[in-house]
């Protein structure tokens, strides 16, 4: 194990080597990483991104679009072979068309690269050439940025954390029990194990539904080809002091070690760890809406993800000799159009608010990050309706029906978000079941019909500027 860890060690580094001379002589390339928890928005995200970097007319936060330096976006084969290729055009086809729909969701890893031939700028400016930088854009599930922080954990430590964060929740009632029952077992058979596997998956898909975001195993809601091996077969147990050697305490240790270094350790070994941009997107508007509990594991998770994250800054030398760091990390609050503009500024304090001790640990690291509210696809318009006699600011788009079809136009208010977020993080943290100032309401809107000029990408609320933050410096 030690021999193929050095090994893997010195391959990487080996490789790291070679990547840092290519881009230092020949053309430099970001890597973005795009990830966000359950229902954020990461699939429209990135097809919006790209489609406004290669149609710049709604991008004038980004200082090279509107300094004329971009003289041109177009994608490129993907550098990586063996990954699957973000389907981009089916995506941006879903949302422009006659009858416009969200795409699928993100439920594998994929890549895109779009390549911007740009103008340089500064004192040199006039004696270079145009240069070609490439945006290599790494899109996966949240749940397996999750997954990373169990490899720093032994599976008695899961095992505590997770238990203790769900005994108190109804739906998590039925594997409790189950749990429970099978501590201290010195003797199993293959179906106790398929047993509590299903009902914890059971338990992450309605705790996905409530809104929670501590969902690990992030393969166990995802699973592809791995469903029903044994890698995916196990469930946390209540701690024994002195396990049985062949008992299903130590069985389920067994396989949560597999989990480790045949599923986490590989995804961080092979894509993660070359990431060197990463934007972590946050519906945190659907948190609020489900309530305190939603709020602080969101807050809580926010926290734990950081430590997925190597931070830091990618100097020349740094590079060749600890390998790729993440230099800036973006934590962006999306579904800024379910809100009136007058408080995207609330919305994005409670965003800076909910990262502040992920925040703060990036930085100490040398990592920049910024928090924003944003709208990958702007589905709704703004609005000001009289109610009792004083003006309420709203905004209007087309329902989601339940089945995905398109419903009716509907006015939606959500409630007036506080200006100071202690409001809403100190009762999440106390544990409070509800809010008591106030309720905040929430509708689920499709994408709206657009009509877009030549030049023109999707409306969208601040890509420009998450743009300009990501990978602005490097235009």
């Amino acid at each position: 194990m030690i021999i193929g860890t050095i090994a893997d060690s010195m391959a990487r580094q080996v490789e790291a080597v070679g990547d840092t001379v290519s881009e230092a002589f020949f053309e430099p390339v970001i890597r973005l990483g795009v990830t966000g928890l359950a229902r954020a928005g990461k699939t429209v995200f990135l097809t919006s991104l790209v489609a406004n970097l290669m149609d710049r007319a709604r991008m004038p936060g980004l200082l090279a679009q509107s300094e004329g330096r971009i003289l041109s976006a177009y994608l490129q084969p993907q550098p990586d072979d063996t990954v699957p290729r973000f389907e981009f055009e089916s995506h941006l086809a879903a949302l422009t068309g006659a009858e416009p729909h969200w795409p699928e969701s993100t439920r594998a890893i994929s890549e895109l690269r779009l390549s911007l031939r740009v103008k340089p700028h500064g004192l040199l400016s006039a004696f270079q050439g145009p240069r070609v930088v490439h945006l290599d854009i790494v899109d996966y599930p949240g749940e397996w940025l999750l997954d990373l922080g169990l490899l720093d954990r032994s599976y008695r430590e899961w095992s505590e954390e997770m238990l203790g964060r769900i005994a108190l929740r109804p739906a998590a009632g039925a594997f409790l029990s189950a749990a429970r029952g099978a501590s201290g077992k010195d003797s199993w058979e293959e179906a106790d194990a398929h047993a509590l596997a299903e009902l914890y998956t059971r338990y992450l898909e309605a705790a996905r539904e409530e809104g929670y975001s501590d969902l690990t195993p992030g393969r166990f809601l995802l699973p592809g080809e791995m469903a029903g091996s044994p890698v995916l077969t196990f469930a946390p147990l209540p701690p024994e002091d002195q396990p049985a050697r062949r008992g299903l305490w130590r069985e389920m240790e067994r396989r949560f070690e597999a989990y480790k270094s045949r599923v986490a350790k590989p995804f961080f070994r092979d894509h993660f760890a070359r990431i060197d941009r990463q934007v972590v997107l946050v519906d945190a508007l659907g948190a609020i809406h489900k309530g305190p509990a939603a709020v602080e594991d969101l807050r809580q998770t926010l926290a734990d993800t950081l430590a997925a994250f190597r931070p830091g800054r990618n100097s020349f030398l740094s590079r060749l000799l600890i390998g790729q760091r993440v230099e800036k990390i973006l934590f962006a609050a999306t579904k800024a159009d379910h809100l009136h503009h007058v408080q995207h500024g609330a919305m994005t304090a409670i965003m800076e608010a909910l990262v502040r001790e992920a925040v703060d640990r990036a930085e100490f690291a040398g990592a920049e990050t910024g928090a924003m509210s944003i709208a990958s696809l702007r589905a709704t318009v703004e609005e000001t309706l009289q109610h009792q006699g004083a003006p309420l600011d709203c905004v209007r788009g087309t329902l989601l029906n339940a089945d995905g079809t398109r419903g009716r136009m509907a006015a939606m208010y959500p409630g007036e978000l506080p200006a100071d977020p202690a409001r809403l993080l100190n009762p999440a943290r106390e544990g409070r079941r509800d809010w008591l100032d106030g309720e905040y309401d929430l509708m689920r809107f499709a994408p709206a019909e657009l009509r877009l000029k030549p030049g023109e990408g999707p409306p969208h609320i601040r890509l420009d500027r998450a743009a300009q933050f990501l990978i602005g410096d490097k235009l």
